[in-house]
């Protein structure tokens, strides 16, 4: 009779599990797969924040880095120049490439001379910038200068039209 009583709870085992493992098949969820991975992923980024402890010492002398992408037609050149307490200078170039990003990393915090310089060494825009945190810098081309030149092309246009009668 023993051998009857474990075949008949192996069975029931084995019917539950199947009842288990069909179930979430036949369910329909509420919602669909991109709010559930919206949702993941706004978890998993607070679970980051949560856990990742801020190393940013305000008392510092360096930036942890500085990144320039580039957004214009062609490759540029910046070259970014500083006076030290000692009377040095320091220079430092990137060659940033079209539609990429190039860093600068533990860079002392100050007042930088920049240059920028299109690939044909022709410069771009000239200046100083005053580093003091980590940042990323944008260079896009100017738009108004090109609005300002289809502006005067649009205002000759209109003044060679006559009117009809």
């Amino acid at each position: 009779m023993k051998p009857f009583e474990k075949r008949n709870v192996k069975f029931q085992m084995k019917s539950v599990l199947l009842v288990f493992l069909t179930l979430p098949i036949m369910s329909n969820a509420q919602s669909d797969l991109t709010a559930i991975v919206r949702g993941s992923e706004i978890l998993v980024g607070g679970l980051i924040t949560i856990f990742t402890s801020s190393k940013t010492n305000p008392n510092s002398t360096t930036v942890e880095s500085v990144c320039i992408k580039n957004k214009m037609a062609d490759k540029v050149t910046l070259i970014i120049t500083r006076p030290t307490e000692e009377g040095d200078e320091i220079k430092k170039e990137l060659v940033i490439q079209k539609d990429s990003k190039e860093c600068f990393y533990d860079l002392p915090k100050g007042i930088y001379s920049y240059e920028i310089l299109l690939s044909s060494e022709e410069i771009y825009k000239k200046g100083e910038y005053r580093i003091k945190d980590k940042m990323v810098i944008t260079l896009k081309e100017d738009q108004k200068e090109e609005s300002k030149e289809n502006a005067k092309e649009v205002g000759k246009k209109e003044e060679t039209k006559t009117p009809t009668d």
